[in-house]
């Protein structure tokens, strides 16, 4: 159950995304890759384990005969002892005279060992004093090797002889007396590491007779030390039968482990070489190959030059080789198992493992034969991770970014605003967030896989869309502390130029993302992000998902831009014209000139910003300037007080008032802070609209048994007018009464108008 519980969990992480669901192909055919490379790994293995196995138990059978045939004649050899002492006369006494006779020997080899012990290490510490001169030669290494191993044999027979004795006590001065011997053998083992750890060094200067020299110590010390285990073991087994045979108790009597410590020394020498090329890995990732260089250059040199100069059951360079490869191994895993690694770094580690089998497979290894796996196979979750840094990466930059601009955004600062080549504001990030997603996209292109760059796409779109919402929600936040004031603490025009500013840069960086100049063959970002996108992905990704993916992103921009210039308009009639257009139609009205004030508003802003917003949204604000100019003058029949009686002139101020509008918008083409700017004022259209405020007018002066049939030409020219709407101009005529409402609700009840695209009268509530 845990199993399958697990397997679900490793599903899902898998297949996070809907897009995800059309890598199943892919990831079936990895596993069943790595499923037959598993299998095939088993049944190597088990083989081999069932070989090894079969030669275990035949050893461990032969073994068995030969220890009952040993114990056998060792039995029989105690028994013909018992019997030879009664054949023969006075065995006793004859048997306790050879024992004095060999203690007496015994003894007088130990006092002549112990009287030319001292002349003997001077004899040793002149050699080593020499060998000290040239240790790439160390020509007396052999005669102190084994004048060392004499006196070492001594020591060793001493000590026991001494621990066998009646009194202890001699024990501790005993010791003393070789401390000497200790301080030699010190000596001789520091020169033997030195040759140990510069042994290719040795082989690549062809200095062979020091290789071989070294080998024959480490092969004796090896012979001694099994010796040695074999007389432990003996002791362990058979305590009572071995202390009657003086000869198994002589000679070395401690493991000295020189075999154990030559091959620590391969350990050692390689180490520092992995520690130096991880410091030139971190900093330059994509010349691993070249780092490792030196890796198989030992390898080598062991294959061709040391093989022959080692004793063949050593089998030497598979030694190197494997206690090389389980470095490597661990030095890698290391790398990819560190949370902080780079997608370079885990790039180039990917990549090496074939690089790495294949020139071991040069050097003669098949990947089989090299043990574990030098990544664990862990290629395919590799790659995801590989992807995942990218993707982390990407989250990380526009988050930071976003909120270096939300920071400099709510709290206004200083010389946060650039302008580009032609002088359009422009926010400072926009650059650099793009320039980030391009060095991005070469990472993930680098992998040379598709399904690494499309998921890092699939991030990169949700980042941008993201960045749009996240823009969107700022902008409509700050600009309700203008809008309603009293909800932010008294705010009303204070810092709203700035504010108006930033809504400008905002506006001017969506359509630089979307903007392609065909006449100075400048793209846009999108459009060069475009580019960089499709060599990378597969047909089926582009064709599904990226143009898609590309049109959301295309279409916010351009709502993104139109919504900051919404904003900016509406701003200027919440703030700029909050009282003036709550005068509209009320009795200060006719004697006023409202739409004069408001028009040369309009010209100042135009004036002002004509140069730092793009040109395309500058159509954008004159056209949002212009509707939003007639939403509100038509909404103004709900202004407070207002009453259009027959007898005042209504009509010709509202004619008055349209022409004003008309004229600005006529002549606005004509300014000459606008000669040069590539802008066309859709007056045609601006017109067209107006003729609305026509049918208003209508509605107010005609009869009353005539305001139903103007309703209905109104309605079907109009499908989404506002019955709202209707009834207040009507509740507006002085001669206002409910049989002229209840013929108009009536009518609305009948016609029926096919509905169309959104019309100005739809924002008329």
């Amino acid at each position: 159950m845990a199993e399958t519980d697990g397997s679900i969990v490793e599903l899902a992480n898998l297949l996070r995304h809907p897009e995800d669901l059309d890598k199943i192909l892919f990831l079936k055919s990895e596993f069943t890759r790595k499923k037959a490379a598993v299998d095939s790994q088993l049944k190597i293995g088990l083989k081999d384990q069932l070989e090894v196995t079969q030669n275990g138990i035949n050893s461990i059978s032969d073994g068995q005969r030969t220890v009952n045939q040993i114990k056998e004649e060792m039995m029989k050899i105690d028994k013909l002892c018992a019997e030879a002492q009664n054949m023969i006369r006075d065995f006793p006494n004859i048997n306790l005279v050879s024992q004095v006779h060999r203690n007496f020997t015994q003894v007088e080899a130990m006092k002549a060992n112990i009287e030319s012990l001292d002349g003997r290490l001077k004899d040793l510490e002149q050699m080593l004093r020499e060998d000290d001169q040239d240790m790439e030669n160390q020509p007396n290494v052999l005669k102190i090797h084994h004048e060392l191993t004499q006196l070492r044999d001594v020591r060793d027979d001493a000590m026991d002889q001494i621990k066998r004795a009646s009194d202890p006590s001699l024990e501790g001065h005993l010791q003393d007396y070789f401390t000497r011997l200790d301080d030699v053998i010190d000596w001789f083992d520091d020169h033997i590491g030195t040759a140990c750890m510069n042994l290719i060094p040795l082989v690549q200067a062809d200095n062979k007779g020091m290789v071989v020299r070294l080998a024959l110590i480490i092969e004796e010390e090896e012979k001694s030390d099994k010796k040695v285990k074999a007389l432990q073991d003996a002791q362990r087994e058979y305590r009572d039968l071995a202390s009657r045979f003086k000869s198994m108790t002589s000679g070395p009597k401690q493991l000295r482990g020189y075999k154990e410590k030559f091959l620590k020394a391969i350990e050692l020498y390689a180490q520092p070489q992995f520690e130096k090329a991880e410091k030139r890995f971190l900093e330059e990732p994509d010349k691993l190959a070249n780092i490792m260089k030196w890796y198989f250059n030992d390898l080598y040199v062991v294959k061709v030059g040391m093989v022959s100069l080692m004793p063949k059951k050593w089998k030497i360079f598979k030694t190197y080789t494997d206690i090389y490869h389980v470095m490597m191994h661990d030095w890698l895993i290391k790398h990819i198992d560190n949370p902080e690694l780079s997608p370079p770094h885990m790039l180039s580690i990917i990549d090496w493992s074939e690089k790495y089998y294949a020139k071991m497979t040069k050097l003669g290894w098949d990947q089989m034969d090299l043990q574990p796996h030098v990544l664990d196979s862990r290629e395919v979750e590799l790659i995801r991770e590989y992807r995942q840094l990218i993707v982390k990466s990407v989250d990380e930059w526009m988050d930071r970014m976003f909120l270096a601009d939300k920071v400099s955004f709510l709290e206004r600062k200083p010389d946060s605003l650039d302008t580009n080549a032609n002088g359009y504001f422009r926010t400072k990030t926009l650059g650099d967030m793009w320039r980030m997603l391009k060095e991005q996209t070469t990472v993930a292109g680098d992998s040379g896989r598709a399904d690494v760059a499309e998921g890092v796409f699939d991030a990169m779109f949700r980042a941008l869309k993201s960045r749009q919402n996240m823009w969107q929600k700022m902008v409509d936040d700050e600009s309700q502390k203008y809008i309603h004031p009293s909800n932010s603490g008294g705010k009303d025009q204070e810092g709203m130029q700035v504010f108006q500013d930033w809504l400008v840069a905002i506006a001017n960086d969506q359509i630089a993302c979307i903007d392609d100049n065909e006449e100075t063959s400048q793209l846009s970002y999108l459009t060069r992000f475009q580019q960089d996108l499709e060599p990378l992905v597969s047909p089926k990704y582009m064709s599904s998902h990226a143009i898609s993916g590309l049109g959301a992103l295309r279409d916010g921009f351009v709502d993104l831009g139109t919504h900051c210039i919404t904003i900016f308009v509406s701003l200027i009639f919440k703030v700029d014209f909050r009282t003036t257009i709550s005068e509209f139609f009320t009795q200060k009205w006719y004697n006023e000139y409202a739409m004069k004030r408001i028009t040369t508003t309009f010209e100042d802003y135009i004036s002002d910003y004509c140069k730092v917003l793009h040109h395309s949204l500058l159509d954008i604000l004159i056209e949002e300037l212009a509707d939003e100019l007639l939403v509100h003058y038509l909404s103004s029949v709900r202004n407070k007080g207002i009453k259009f009686r027959r007898t005042d002139p209504f009509t010709e101020k509202i004619k008055d008032d349209v022409l004003t509008a008309f004229e600005f918008f006529q002549n606005l083409g004509q300014k000459p802070e606008l000669a040069g700017l590539p802008i066309t004022v859709d007056f045609k259209g601006i017109k067209e609209k107006w003729k609305v405020v026509n049918y208003m007018v209508r509605l107010l002066q005609e009869d009353k048994g005539g305001v139903v049939g103007v309703y209905e030409e109104f309605k079907r020219e109009h499908w989404d007018l506002q019955l709202s709407w209707v009834e207040r101009v009507l509740r507006a005529r002085d001669d206002f009464d409910r049989g002229m409402l209840g013929g108009v609700k009536a009518k609305a009840g009948e016609v029926y108008v096919e509905r169309g695209a959104e019309g100005i009268m739809s924002k008329v509530k």
